[in-house]
This record gives structure tokens, sequence and C-alpha cells, in this order.
């Protein structure tokens, strides 16, 4: 699946988004409408296992596009933030492990899109950040709740209300990225990182991210409640016999799971 500025290619389990609106990929009206419509399309296809999510060898993604917001109003804004958020947490959502491939800039939207991933690798040479508070803004698409969630409230804080960007070397110790790659070796990283879950047990995969993400979201009790019932859930997979009899008969790490 190609659109003109969303790619799709899927192959061995593994689906590559790269997002192409030369020169930053804005995130403008068309280019989210056709990201949400290929997050949409990889849901539905089971042979999807992980999905690197990238916006090439230069850039991830810049953020908004500015001349389109200056004629905004607040019913524009209503709609259109609405569309760049629906399309992280439809990311988010994906049942599958997620992979931010970062390249050059992931500013505002484009930070806000590589949050929603489980997982970002950047590049030597890249920024992150929130340069929102900079044009009289905050973050809209879930910068200031995934952000916090994940490197702290006040780490959080400083970023957004500042509005400055972060080195990698930075983003790697506060916990905004998770591996530093050379540049243009960015994706091949992204891929290494996400190749074991390509053949590991998709539905116990699939129901960690639930245990974990919506466990955040209540109290420890209600999250307790959550892991118990994914947990037994398991025991009506296939995998989890194979897991079991291949640890028995040949110890662990050995077993090769069919997704089922």
């Amino acid at each position: 699946m190609t659109g003109e500025l969303v790619h799709l290619e899927i192959a061995e389990g593994l689906a590559t988004i790269t997002l192409d609106q030369p020169p930053v990929n804005a995130l403008d009206r068309r280019l989210v409408d056709q990201l949400t419509a290929t997050i949409a399309a990889v849901r539905t296809n089971e042979e999807i296992r992980a999905v690197v999510l990238t916006g090439g060898h230069s850039v991830f993604a810049a953020g908004g596009d500015v001349k389109e917001m200056l004629d905004w109003d607040y019913p524009a804004a209503v709609r259109r933030a609405s569309a760049l958020g629906d399309a992280c947490d439809a990311v988010a959502g994906l049942p599958v492990p997620v992979v931010a491939a970062i390249e050059g800039y992931a500013l505002g939207g484009g930070c806000e899109l590589a949050l929603a991933a489980d997982f970002r690798v950047c590049s030597s040479r890249s920024r992150l950040g929130f340069p929102e508070i900079r044009l009289g803004l905050i973050p809209g698409a879930g910068g200031t709740q995934r952000l916090p969630r994940l490197i702290g409230s006040a780490r959080a804080k400083r970023l957004i209300m500042t509005g400055r960007t972060v080195a990698p070397d930075e983003a790697l110790a506060c916990g905004l990225v998770d591996v530093i790659a050379e540049p243009q070796a960015v994706t091949e990283a992204a891929i290494e990182l996400v190749t074991p879950f390509l053949t590991g047990p998709a539905v116990a995969l699939a129901a960690a991210k639930e245990a974990i993400d919506a466990g955040l979201e209540v109290d420890l009790r209600t999250g307790l409640r959550l892991e118990r019932s994914l947990f037994s859930g398991l025991f009506a997979t296939e995998d989890h016999l194979i897991g079991m009899r291949s640890f028995l008969d040949e110890g662990p790490g050995k077993a090769t799971f069919q997704g089922r």
C-alpha cells in the first residue's frame, strides 16, 4: 500500500510506515488523513507482527504546518487537533510493538507521533522537542500527557514550558529515546530492535502491551485485575503450550511460536 504522502511496506511480518512530504514532513491535513488510513490498514492485517514508523533519512517530522494553522479559528482547531491526536492514539493502540525511527528533527506534533510508539530510536544528529509554547500554544496531540508518563512531570514541564530542543544524549538519559544510532542507520537499528518480536508469541506480546498501557491509566488495584485477566486468557493460546513444552524439553529461549 503506497499513498502519496505515506508509504506502507510489509515484509516477513514487519510493516514499515514512511512519511514522505519533503522537506520536513509537515503534519498537515492530507498527511494526517493518509497516516490514519494507513494505521487502520495495519491494524486489520493479522500478518503484521511489528511496525517501524519513519520519516526517511533526513527528518522524522517537524511538526504541524504553521501556515495551515494560521487561519484556524476555535472550531477548526478542535477538528484538526483531534485528527492528529486520533492518529497518535491509533499508533499507540496498535496491538503490536511499534518503534519510531527518528532521523533529524522530531518537533511538536512530530515528537508527539514518536511518543505514541512503544520505542524510539534516534540518530546522533537528531533533535527532539516541543516548540509550541513559542507560538503561544501547547502540545495538542498527546504531548502533555504521554511525555510526563515517559520521563516524569518535572522534566516534561521543563521541555514543554521552555520549548527547547533536546540533543540525543539528553534524550537517552531522560528516557525520551531508547537507542542512539549513527546517521543514516536509524531505520536499520529500529528493525534490529523489533526483530525478536517478529517470531515472538504475538498474543502474549499484545497482552503485555495492553496490560502496561492500560494499567498506567487506572489505579493499582484495577491494573492488577487487568493483568490477571490477561494472564489467564493466555492459557487459551497455542503459544503458551509451545513455550512451556519447549522450556521443559529444551530450556529457555528455544520455542518456535505460531502467533496463535
